[in-house]
């Protein structure tokens, strides 16, 4: 009985042991496809997220692939449960295709290392009829 007692006491703390710590990053989305933009119109997208796991998240860094995509997000650490966004503003003064990314740099168990994507195309005119987008609003 004594010996029945003792082991159930070490398999739950066996249980308890294994859930894991740490902040943990899920977000929305993983590409944002601005479709056709027109020339100089605003290149600002976001990239909403949340913090699933039990601790508190931090973004370390936003490594861009270029210096047309500059990437922003809040500093302070986003507690388990919390939501933020970083955003990615890219230049729309050169027409032509857009396919970059940004690499999320974190503390998160789960992905401390995240990589989102923009594409699209930056054109003056319609491109095969389609309409030319003039701003782009944020999701």
């Amino acid at each position: 009985m004594i010996l029945s007692f003792l082991f159930s006491i070490g398999m739950t703390n066996s249980l308890n042991a294994q859930v894991e710590k740490g902040a943990k990053i899920e977000f929305v989305k993983l590409t944002h496809d601005y479709g056709n933009i027109k020339q100089g119109a605003n290149g600002l997208c976001t990239f909403q997220f949340s913090n699933t796991g039990n601790e508190d998240l931090i973004i370390v860094d936003a490594k861009k692939s270029c210096g047309c995509a500059v990437p922003s997000w809040l500093k302070e650490p986003i507690l388990p449960g919390g939501k933020g966004v970083i955003e990615v503003r890219y230049n729309t003064k050169r027409t032509g295709g857009i396919a970059k990314n940004v690499i999320i740099i974190s503390n998160a168990i789960n992905a401390p290392t995240k990589e989102l994507r923009i594409k699209g195309t930056v054109a003056s005119e319609p491109v095969d009829g389609e309409k030319v987008k003039t701003d782009n609003p944020t999701y």
